[in-house]
């Protein structure tokens, strides 16, 4: 089992922490920790203190500004063609096998069906 904690925002669903589960990640959802509805500051506080790879859909995490890599545990945003479960699945799952997800670890990382951009905290701005 992986030694990386995953928190995953109230966007997922139950099944995409089932999947990580599956491939070997600790893994807890903002819902069924019973924090839906939480403002996105008491929760990114909370994603900081447990020390977790945060994985969402919500584009407010991508600011590179207000989260800049290095800073935070890491995010994962996804961003598939459609919010549908299978869409989303299906990024999560291209993820998990092209990358370990402790690479991720401190980095801002947004994926789509055929791409992964990944932004270090070395790299420039």
């Amino acid at each position: 089992m992986s030694s990386l904690r995953i928190k995953l925002d109230e966007n997922l669903a139950q099944s995409h922490a089932t999947l990580l589960q599956e491939a070997g990640y600790e893994a807890d959802s903002v819902f069924a920790e019973g924090l839906s509805g939480t403002s996105d500051e008491a929760l990114w506080k909370q994603v900081v203190d447990e020390d977790r790879l945060f994985i969402t859909l919500d584009l407010d995490f991508s600011d590179v500004r207000r989260f800049p890599p290095g800073s935070h545990p890491g995010i994962l945003l996804l961003r598939p063609q459609s919010g549908s479960l299978g869409s989303v699945s299906s990024v999560l799952e291209r993820v998990l096998l092209e990358y370990e997800l402790e690479e991720l670890r401190g980095c801002l990382v947004v994926a789509d069906e055929l791409h992964t951009r990944i932004r270090r905290p070395h790299d420039s701005e």
